[in-house]
């Protein structure tokens, strides 16, 4: 997929990776639209004025639809997401443990419905980026590793159906294999476990291999652009290994 000029809808892309997905997609000449609640942080996400920053709550069913029509994406990357509570699963409640079932998941879903109802044009690809949590577990965030799995289950179904409808479209799942320190989620997980281990933030923070959330961005848009994500369904993407197929 040649990325210049084409529309690309990034949800979640006011801050941390989703931002820095926006970057790498500006620089290499795309439309982009940004999707955040808050759309004045999402002004920045670029390096040239052609990012349009629409201020929506991911969750909301309706948002999506109607940012679907007005935009008519070539790609979609669904990115938003909660920062889970860190508890270990002894003591956390039942309100925090579902935390990103009820906004990863529910804005994958209603995404990926829209994508599928719409429908986009054929060639279209819907992207969701999960987590490595997926893969490993991660004890102390709840139901976190559950949801960003059933991201997976989510892309999969619409793969299928799309198939089976005829509809063209492509349903695709990133997984960063790390933690990102300056990002939300990542800063959240990082303190958590480098409290329960003894160390300090930095010290768990350099457990992870060091990269930043654009070169993250940047990996991503050069995956896409060269092999339009034709290969595989699952792709994990990491500082030290770069991208590696999953399944």
């Amino acid at each position: 997929m040649d990325l210049e000029g084409k529309r690309i809808v990034v949800v979640g892309g006011s801050r941390g990776l989703g931002r820095g997905l926006a970057e790498a997609f500006v620089a290499r000449a795309a439309d982009v639209t940004v999707v955040a609640r808050n759309a004045d942080a999402a002004q920045g996400a670029g390096e040239r004025p052609a990012v349009t920053a629409i201020s929506a709550d991911a969750t909301d069913a309706d948002a999506a639809w109607r940012i679907m029509e007005q935009t008519r994406p070539d790609l979609v990357i669904m990115n938003a997401g909660a920062e889970p509570p860190m508890e270990r699963i002894d003591r956390i409640g039942w309100e925090a443990f579902t935390t990103n079932w009820n906004v990863d998941v529910k804005a994958a879903l209603h995404w990926v419905q829209a994508a599928l109802t719409f429908p986009m044009t054929p060639g279209g690809l819907v992207v969701l980026v999960s987590s490595g949590a997926a893969v490993q577990g991660s004890p102390l965030s709840g139901g976190y590793a559950g949801a960003k799995r059933a991201q997976w289950f989510i892309a999969k179904y619409a793969e299928g159906l799309s198939a089976q409808l005829g509809l063209g479209l492509r349903f695709r799942v990133i997984v960063p294999r790390q933690m990102f320190a300056g990002t939300g989620v990542g800063d959240t997980g990082i303190g958590a476990y480098a409290a329960a281990a003894g160390r300090t933030f930095a010290e768990q923070a350099a457990t992870w291999p060091d990269m930043t959330p654009r070169a993250f961005g940047d990996m991503v848009a050069d995956l896409i652009g060269r092999t339009d994500l034709a290969e595989a369904m699952v792709y994990a993407v990491r500082g030290d290994t770069g991208v590696t197929v999953i399944e």
